[in-house]
This record gives C-alpha cells, structure tokens and sequence, in this order.
C-alpha cells in the first residue's frame, strides 16, 4: 500500500478528525471554529505542513508562455536551420497537428551569455543577463501536437480525465505560508484556453483550488472583485460571517463529507481576511519606483511584479499567464509576433531574477519558464484559416521542446539534454513532462511517489504512474 503524504500525525488529527477527512479530505473542516483569527487559521485546510525530507525551494513562480514558444527562436539555437534553409529536412517531417514543408531559418540571432555562455536570442536580451542562474532544458517532449490535451498534461499531469493541478498538488502537500491570502493565484490577463482547468483542483478538496485574478485591470476594486464591503465594517462582517459559520456548520454536521459546502466556509473566511493583506499585496504603488521601472510597465511586467510580491508574502505557488487565449501560438507571422511577445514580458523576467536574487530569494524560490510544447524547424504549409494562406510561421511540435528553471537549487549556467541537429525530436537525455513534475515535487521536498490522495478506490498523483527526478540538474 502506498503512503500518503497526509496522515493523522502530519496533520494533527484525531482519529474521528481523519475519518472525516478520508472522504473529500476536508470533512473535519466543518467540525472546527472558523473565527478568522490567528488561531482559527492556523488550523485551516491551508495551514502550513512539513514535506518528506528537506526541501530546496519553498515556493514556485511559473512564467507559462501559453501558445508554444519556439525554443529554435529562443533558447535552443539550431545553425542546420540556415544551412538547409527552404530544403527538405533529410529523412522527412515528424507527423504534427498540421502539414509542414521544408526547413525554416530563425529570424533571429543567438549570442553567447554569462560565464557559461549558453545562447539566447536577441529577442530576450534581459533574460540573457541571468543565464549563469539559469538552467535550460532543451529535450522536453510531450504527448501530442495540440493545445487543450498539452495544457492539461503540462498543469494537471494528463491530458484526458480530470486532475488536480501541480499548484494545487503543491498547497495540499504543504500549505501556504500566508492564510490571509490564496495558497494558489493565477494570474492571466483574460482566460487561456481550457480557461480554469488549468488551475483546477480536481478531486481534491476546493481550497486547493488556484484564485485567478484577471491582470488587464489595474485598480485594486476591479483586480479582485469585492475586495472592500462598501456597506460594512469589518466588526460588523465577523459578526455576520461567524452567524453564518454556524448555520453551516450545524448543516455540515447531518451531512458529512460534502465538499463543496466545506470548500465555501474556507472561501468565506480567506475571503474576509484577503480584505487587508491582499490589498497591500496587489498595491505596486507601494513599490519603490526604481524597481517598478525595473520591471516595466507593460501588462506582464505588472503581474510579474505582483507574483514577486505574493511569494515574498508565503503564497506557496504563482502561475503567470502571458495573456487570453494562445498568444505564443505563430503559425503564421513568427518573426514579428515572437519578437512582439518577448518584447511584453523580457525585462520583467529579468528583474524579476535579479529581484528575487538580491532579496535574498531566488535560493528558494523555483522559477520555471516555458508552454505546453514547442514549434517546428519546418515551415506550416498554407491553410485556410489557421495562418492565412502564409508561410512564415512554425506548427506546433510535442516531439521536442525547450523550459528553463532558475533558483529553488537547480544549477544555474546549465544546459541539460539536446534536441537532435534540427530540433524536431529530443533525442539526449529526453525529459518527459511526468519527469519535470517529479522533480519540481522533488525540489519542494516530495517523494512524487508517496504525495498521493485517495479517490475512487485509487491512490492518485500528479506524476500518475510516471516520472523520474532529474538529479544531474539539482545543485
């Protein structure tokens, strides 16, 4: 039988407490007082919990570049593209989601950085700056050449059935730092495709479930709605929601393990302690002005600053959109559309990196970079209505790929694995997405085999039945 991450001693139950809890995995939650304060928090579904062994990172901030990057463009240079330029690719195309033809070069130049001198393209010259922090994997794979399925198997660890995501793995392993805020924030301007089962919590308990929070607003009343109660103070609010508390819980007591009613009483409570500190923590005029120009003023360089700000104050796992929709997504057009995008985000992840480092928490803080896979060295063939008759753009390609972690005790200056001389197939050291979840797992202290949850019958996990730790990339 497996072991699970959560038992009666990690937690500090009962034995009646953990009974409770087997169903849904909060059906105690009901039982406890909810006051909103310091010692009805510490005692919440999100109360802070040790993992298995000593964890290099604490906290994870996950730059995803919804739609495909080109890791050719970007990060895994390939001089064979100019060389075989407008030419067939010697032993044919790989099968992606639609037909490509002959070899295309990047538009862009790769220069040489740091002590290390891993290349990167001059479309991210302030990302290029950390290299020496930075370690690239360029042998990702995936499992197919589509959006939605590559989506989920990138957050959730499978591409089919619904599954928990990796930051909602993350607070039901460990908890937040901070229960005044969420353990888990999305931060998207506008909604991926997939929308929430991206942050979804499956079936684990709902306060597990990732908060988005929509970053084109910028004023605080809009960025969360009902953040402030226009018509009470808050004495009034605590008297209110403790009435509330027990009217839920007596309802709660004849009707044990129901999840969703468990998951409210939680929501209510974070909602009524997020009024003070997530107004401090979403307020970037707080901010010194030299780190706001630092980070810029584009869009991503406001949610990149927010997600700093939230891991500094305990949230335990920040995920960061590009933007709506597949924005990285250049079937057609990839020269100016990669160049636009980067151009959005390139200097906030620079300081975000440099920020972090001199704060003293980049050691712990993982930061991963990258999309659901990458894009073809051959060219996409005209189709009506996906590229507009155009041929200067990628397909999408699962058989190759590059992400990038700093931080959180991966070694930084570093290179692991290789795609093969065009880079269509990962072909040395060949990373799975199972294999980087169980190393991120790793990095924050878990026996991917041994976090599990009982649904079902069966005990899940994020990695399923998969995964294998990348040692040779930890410091």
């Amino acid at each position: 039988m497996r072991h699970h991450a959560l038992n009666s001693e990690h937690l500090g139950l009962t034995r009646r407490e953990l009974l409770c809890r087997a169903g849904m995995g909060l059906g105690a939650l009901a039982l406890a007082p909810l006051m909103g304060t310091a010692a009805a928090a510490g005692s919440g579904p999100l109360s802070e919990r040790a993992p298995h062994f000593a964890p290099r990172a604490r906290r994870v901030i996950h730059l995803f570049m919804n739609g495909g990057p080109s890791h050719l463009d970007t990060f895994d240079p390939k001089p064979a593209l100019a060389r075989y330029a407008g030419k067939q690719i010697p032993g044919g195309n790989l099968a992606t989601e639609r037909k490509t033809g002959v070899v295309m070069p990047s538009p862009y130049t790769f220069s040489q950085h740091g002590q290390s001198g891993l290349p990167v393209s001059d479309i991210f010259p302030h990302t290029a700056r950390c290299m020496d922090d930075i370690c690239v994997i360029r042998s990702m794979k995936a499992d197919v050449p589509n959006h939605e399925p590559s989506l989920m198997l990138m957050n959730c660890g499978e591409a089919r059935q619904v599954r928990p995501s990796l930051g909602s793995w993350l607070t039901y392993g460990l908890g937040t730092e901070n229960e005044n805020l969420p353990g888990f924030v999305a931060l998207c301007p506008g909604y991926p495709i997939q929308e929430s089962q991206n942050w979804q919590c499956g079936f684990l308990p709902g306060a597990f479930q990732g908060a988005h929070i929509d970053t084109r607003r910028k004023k605080l009343e809009e960025l969360i709605e009902h953040i402030r109660n226009p018509e009470q103070l808050p004495l009034a609010q605590r008297r209110q929601l403790d009435l509330l508390r027990r009217i839920n819980e007596r309802h709660a007591q004849a009707r044990q393990n129901e999840g969703a009613l468990e998951a409210r009483i939680h929501c209510f409570e974070l909602a009524y302690r997020m009024q003070r500190d997530a107004a401090e923590a979403f307020d970037l005029s707080r901010e010194p002005e030299s780190i706001r120009r630092m980070y810029g003023d584009t869009t991503q360089a406001r949610q990149i600053l927010i997600a700093r700000r939230l891991v500094e104050r305990g949230v335990r796992f920040v995920q960061v959109w590009h933007g709506d929709g597949q924005p990285w997504d250049s079937h057609d057009d990839l020269e100016v559309n990669h160049r636009r995008l980067a151009r959005e985000c390139d200097q906030a992840i620079g300081a975000l990196l440099t920020d972090l480092k001199q704060r003293g928490l980049l050691d712990d803080t993982l930061v991963l970079w990258g999309g659901e896979f990458g894009r073809t060295p051959s060219v996409e063939l005209p189709k009506a209505g996906s590229n507009a008759g155009k041929i200067n753009g990628r397909d999408h390609n699962h058989h190759g790929f590059t992400m990038w972690m700093a931080g959180g005790g991966v070694k930084g200056g570093l290179a692991y694995g290789a795609t093969d001389e065009f880079g269509f197939r990962a072909e040395e050291r060949p990373v799975h997405v199972h294999d980087l979840h169980a190393t991120l797992l790793h990095l924050m202290g878990f026996d991917h085999e041994r976090l599990t949850f009982r649904h079902a019958g069966r005990d899940f996990r994020l990695t399923d039945v998969h995964g294998t730790v990348l040692h040779d990339l930890i410091a």
